[in-house]
């Protein structure tokens, strides 16, 4: 499959956007690791915004990061893949809070943030998008599973896709079961091969060769943490945007996709 990257997102420990992470991706020896901060979504309402879980805020905040290098792509007809491995950790935990006591009232916010889709569908209502959407998840093979649906969706349907996989770690005493150290979040929107202003060529496919690994120990440390984070040696490659080079990106178990990157 061959499919052209409109616009990439990125957000995790010390990586605040796309623009200013391709240097640190490029130069690893000047990433200092800190706590992923969450903006706030402006594309959503107040309401919507005061109510968005972490997985939504990190999703929105990269999903319109790359969005806004493809002006020209409709919002309103762009179809979207949404993965994570786990979803919204804090508010499954207030949840299981809230049935272990004798009322077990749950807030009906809660609920409607607790569904594997809410990020998505936080995203299509503030961008009034009717075109279709695939919300999934695949444990640690999630950012690969997502990134597959979104190449065989781009490449058979003739469409943009938008791809944003995330991921928000889980309180204590999930967290003991379910590790994560922090959020992470990657977008890439794709587009047929030869779209106007595209930054890079993909060519996917399926293969059984080992996972490509960062060459910096402590990156390495957050793909190998972080499921969403499975993405880092793609990103490094759009980043360093030099000769063609192939690299694989983690998926089920003895498999992996292979990923040519041509820049453009």
């Amino acid at each position: 499959m061959r499919v052209a990257v409109l616009g990439v997102g990125l957000l995790g420990p010390g990586l605040a956007d796309w623009a200013g992470g391709q240097a640190l991706l490029r130069a690893p020896a000047g990433w200092t690791p800190a706590p992923t901060v969450l903006p706030a979504p402006a594309r959503l309402p107040p309401a919507e915004r005061r109510r968005a879980g972490a997985i939504t805020k990190l999703c929105i905040a990269v999903a319109d990061q790359a969005v806004a290098q493809a002006p020209s792509v409709g919002l309103g007809s762009l179809a979207t893949v949404f993965t994570a491995s786990s979803g919204d950790g804090a508010n499954c935990h207030a949840l299981c809070e809230t049935l272990a006591t004798p009322e077990r009232l749950v807030s009906p916010t809660r609920f409607t943030n607790s569904v594997h889709n809410a990020s998505a569908g936080y995203w299509h209502i503030a961008t009034a998008a009717r075109a279709p959407s695939t919300s999934l998840s695949a444990h640690d093979a999630s950012a690969g599973a997502g990134l597959l649906e979104a190449a065989c969706q781009c490449a058979s349907e003739a469409r943009p896709v938008l791809l944003v996989a995330g991921d928000c770690p889980y309180p204590e005493p999930l967290a003991s079961t379910r590790p994560l150290p922090d959020s992470f979040a990657a977008a890439l929107l794709l587009a047929p091969p030869g779209a106007p202003g595209a930054l890079a060529t993909l060519e996917v496919d399926l293969a059984d060769t080992p996972a490509t690994r960062c060459e910096d120990a402590r990156l390495e440390a957050l793909r190998a943490a972080i499921p969403a984070a499975r993405l880092l040696p793609l990103l490094q490659a759009l980043a360093e945007a030099g000769p063609p080079r192939e690299l694989a990106v983690d998926y089920q178990p003895g498999l992996a996709l292979r990923v040519r990157v041509d820049a453009a």
